[in-house]
């Protein structure tokens, strides 16, 4: 178990060397949610994530052997960078193994900070076991992503940083995926500011830690964009620091994600990945939890990928309904799609695509359908479109 001395150590000695990242009060995110709330812009970090802290920590104390022989990783992203960046920075040889399925970015962003990366297995454990092999046998010290204690102790001194800027908070809620984070504020937190709720999140697809503590969690789903906490094994050591300091542990629903990494880009003006907005995402699935509250919400981290970023801003606007696709169907005959265009023009949409099917088998040889895909100023304007078609003599069917 480590303690507060610990997390002190661990912020003196990366002192430095990595950003004291902002920790601003977000008002609109406040009027949203009807809880007052601080982004811990974590993502702001050269390497986008909170994850340089643990890292750094960790090669810090190697001695000049190790130095020499040089460190091992397992990691799909952030803690990959975090280990590359600081170890090229501090002369050390690295090697990171990778699954397969990593998203390219990350592997070439790993690669560009200097270390050796090797794509093995389908999933993190193959990769890990792997990476431990190929460790001992070149003598290379592991650095694992969350389950050591040193590695918690750099993550806990984000705790120290908020508590700096706003020491009167209510709640602090953090993401969960090994635990590092988590447990390594969690330390902090309860030393400092006992009477603090802590809250941790994950995604409701992959809650392994609220597994380990709540035997009656489940999964929902299988898939998630917050790839950075989609942990099938939480860490030993970070499981008993959590059950033991945290308050409780909410599963963040798809939905709210991505409307999280939506608004973090368009009100904050900054990028969030699934797994850096889940903190977030958490105020925004249950906003009875934090009504009226001081709450401090951790940004893990802003490593995502431009086009999955692209695909859930463009589905955010569909939620919305600033972007609405519609099904007419029309007789066969000339002029009745120059009146659907007409229509929606007169009400102010915005016509974004049509595509018009008169050879479907499952219509009559003398009916059509059109398809239009129209932009709207917000959803009460959408209702008005659709209005204008009806009045217009049509049957719009939203898809």
């Amino acid at each position: 178990m480590i303690g507060l001395a610990d997390i002190e150590a661990a912020r003196a000695r990366i002192a430095g060397s990595l950003l004291v990242t902002p920790f601003l009060e977000a008002r609109v995110l406040s009027q949203m949610t009807g809880a007052h709330i601080f982004v811990k812009f974590e993502n702001l970090q050269f390497t986008a994530s909170f994850k340089e802290r643990g890292a750094l920590n960790r090669l810090a104390l190697l001695d000049e052997a190790e130095r020499r022989r040089g460190v091992a990783a397992m990691s799909a992203g952030n803690h990959a960078q975090g280990v590359a960046f600081h170890a090229h920075r501090l002369g050390v040889p690295a090697l990171i193994v990778m699954p397969r399925a990593t998203a390219l970015t990350k592997i070439e962003n790993t690669r560009a900070h200097g270390a050796e990366v090797l794509l093995v297995g389908d999933t993190l454990a193959e990769a890990q076991a792997e990476a431990r092999r190929l460790a001992a046998a070149r003598g290379m010290t592991f650095i694992h992503p969350y389950d050591d204690p040193l590695v918690i102790a750099g993550q806990g001194t984000v705790a120290l940083e908020m508590l700096d800027v706003v020491p009167d908070l209510d709640m602090v809620v953090a993401p969960i995926g090994g635990g590092g984070l988590m447990a390594g504020m969690a330390v902090a937190l309860r030393a400092r500011a006992p009477a603090i709720q802590i809250v941790g999140v994950q995604a409701a697809s992959h809650p392994a830690m609220c597994e380990l503590i709540h035997a009656d969690a489940r999964a929902e789903g299988a898939a998630t964009i917050a790839d950075g906490i989609a942990v099938k094994q939480p860490g030993a050591l970070t499981g008993d620091i959590i059950r033991a300091m945290v308050d409780d542990i909410l599963l963040a629903p798809e939905w709210s994600i991505e409307k999280a990494v939506a608004l973090l880009l368009n009100v904050e003006k900054t990028v969030a990945e699934g797994a850096g907005a889940a903190a977030l995402a958490a105020l925004l699935a249950f906003p009875d939890r934090f009504a009226g509250k001081r709450v401090g919400v951790v940004l893990s981290g802003g490593n995502i990928d431009a086009r999955l970023l692209a695909s859930v801003l463009m589905r955010e606007l569909v939620r919305e309904k600033r972007i609405v696709t519609v099904r007419i169907p029309l007789a066969d005959r000339p002029g009745l799609l120059a009146r659907v265009t007409t229509a929606m023009a007169n009400a102010g949409a915005n016509i974004i695509e049509v595509q018009h099917q008169r050879t479907w088998l499952a219509l009559a040889a003398n009916e059509a359908t059109v398809d239009v895909v129209y932009e709207a100023r917000d959803a009460a304007h959408a209702e008005d479109v659709l209005d204008a078609l009806r009045s217009a003599g049509f049957e719009p069917a939203i898809l």
